[in-house]
């Protein structure tokens, strides 16, 4: 039974298929993550799996935490995740999730937090076009008009406005994994994913067919 893997973006890169056209791919290190914690429906009410991912020193844990990870291991882990499953009979504690768990062509979901850009104005943040340059123009990158004015005199929610840009949580739906590389823990999937190198990325098995983008990064 597979279930997801928690990774690290590494970078983008390219390969080429047999028609000898450049496919853009992103190197992803996954795991290995270990089984942290199972839980059943007899015991919490649901079933589902723990895994940790990311050596951590000592110090930055306190001790609930390090006794939580001593029932699976010696390893402090800096990142947990749980997954629902059906049945936890195929898992145990201190088990290893690796990337031997997918397979090539297997479509996946990955989730990270987007590149924070912090606070951006209109046209970074929703492309909005800018006003004249010229002839003593005010208005270059102004927003204009933001609503009417006595009635009903104030701003919708909603509204497209200057603000914080990045940092959000998205999923990119259905990439293919394109290449395995299991002495190096490396998934190589095809097309890009959430963050900037070295952001925590959470790999799934895919959950409905086709190529959707979740945006969710303004």
């Amino acid at each position: 039974m597979s279930i997801g893997i928690l990774g690290k973006k590494l970078g983008m890169s390219q390969l080429f298929d047999d028609q000898g056209r450049a496919v853009p791919v992103t190197l992803i290190q996954a795991g290995p993550c270990r089984i942290t914690q199972v839980k059943s429906s007899h015991t919490d009410g649901y079933s589902s799996v723990q895994i940790g991912f990311g050596i951590v020193r000592e110090k930055l844990l306190n001790k609930p935490a390090k006794g939580h990870l001593a029932k699976s291991g010696e390893d402090l882990l800096r990142h947990l995740r749980e997954y629902r499953v059906d049945d936890v009979k195929d898992f145990a504690v201190g088990n290893a999730i690796t990337v031997e768990n997918f397979s090539t062509g297997q479509k996946v979901d990955v989730s990270g937090d987007t590149m924070g850009r912090g606070f951006a104005g209109y046209q970074k943040r929703h492309g909005f076009s800018r006003g004249p340059m010229s002839h003593g123009s005010k208005n270059h990158r102004l927003p204009g008009s933001t609503g009417a004015g006595t009635t009903p005199g104030r701003i919708y929610p909603g509204k497209r406005m200057a603000g914080r840009y990045g940092g959000k949580k998205v999923t990119t739906r259905g990439l293919q994994i394109l290449k395995i590389d299991i002495d190096h823990n490396l998934l190589v999937v095809k097309g890009s994913v959430p963050g900037k190198p070295g952001a925590l990325l959470n790999i799934r098995p895919a959950t409905r067919v086709g190529v959707t983008t979740s945006i969710g990064g303004k």
